[in-house]
């Protein structure tokens, strides 16, 4: 299934595509596409819906992010090999970890703003993992049995707000808008190997980054189950898993956004974002 929320800003309704590409609601089925909704006893219900006797929401309408009352925004840094290397840094011998404040996230269509004294803000395509139910201590072997589903992630970067303004990467990260999530939570049962995505991104139609999540250092089931090791995982968790070679900064000479530019990115099977460029208010 293609799980989705559509409507305004802080009044999505839950969604699902449909064959079709038709979004149909679900909102007199589940509250929202977040906590126990994503349960695989809940998704089970929801994959047997009978989808021509769910409303048929209106063509044009907004997409929201794909989750709703997410609790932690996890990511995984220099978790691409090349992209490491491009950013002058070691790969690690673990995962990286950093948080993004969830004020974050947005739509994946949405109007993303280059925040005020920012000087270089950068893309990052990303597979996002969606956790489905609570994992604590959990191996590598079942890890992906706590998965949701996935979705496609711009884990956007102000690069001198995290590099050279001292504390942690998080500063970096966490502007409004800079966590587009969608178009789609695509369950598990449609991605049989989460290790064999492409991925694309473009800046005003040119190819910045083309990768694969088969180029990943630490793959999505040693992610969930490293992070489960530190912190437990709830449902509606976000994971963002790392970003491969081509991000602005690694460009020659260095390439950062600027207003009225125009991202275009995606993941196989996950679907696209397109997002305009502003100068924050």
């Amino acid at each position: 299934m293609k799980l989705l929320r559509y409507g305004p800003v802080g009044e999505e309704k839950p969604g699902l595509l449909d064959a079709d590409g038709t979004i149909r609601s679900l909102a007199d089925t589940i509250d929202d596409i977040a906590g126990s909704a994503l349960s695989d006893e809940s998704l089970a219900r929801l994959a047997a819906i009978d989808l021509a006797s769910l409303p048929a929401v209106e063509a044009g309408t907004r997409i929201g992010p794909c989750v709703g009352h997410v609790g932690k925004f996890v990511c995984i840094g220099l978790n691409y090999a090349d992209h490491a290397a491009e950013s002058g840094m070691a790969l690690p011998d673990e995962p990286v970890v950093f948080l993004k404040a969830t004020s974050a996230i947005c739509g994946p269509d949405d109007t993303v703003e280059i925040p005020r004294n920012a000087t270089k803000m950068d893309w990052e395509v990303e597979l996002g993992v969606v956790i489905g139910r609570t994992a604590k201590y959990v191996s590598e072997a079942e890890a992906l049995d706590y998965v949701a589903g996935y979705c496609v992630v711009n884990d956007l970067s102000e690069r001198d707000f995290q590099l050279h303004r001292s504390g942690q990467w998080v500063k970096g990260k966490s502007a409004d808008t800079f966590g587009p999530i969608g178009p789609w939570l695509v369950t598990r049962d449609e991605i049989p190997d989460p290790q064999d995505l492409d991925m694309f991104l473009e800046v005003n139609g040119h190819r910045y980054q083309s990768g694969s999540t088969r180029t990943m250092h630490f793959g999505v089931a040693t992610v969930v189950s490293y992070l489960s090791q530190f912190m437990s995982l709830q449902p509606g968790d976000v994971i963002a898993t790392g970003t491969p070679p081509g991000v602005g900064m690694g460009q020659s000479p260095a390439t950062y956004l600027k207003p009225g530019d125009r991202i275009h990115l995606g993941v196989a099977g996950l679907g696209t974002q397109t997002q305009s460029v502003v100068a924050a208010a």
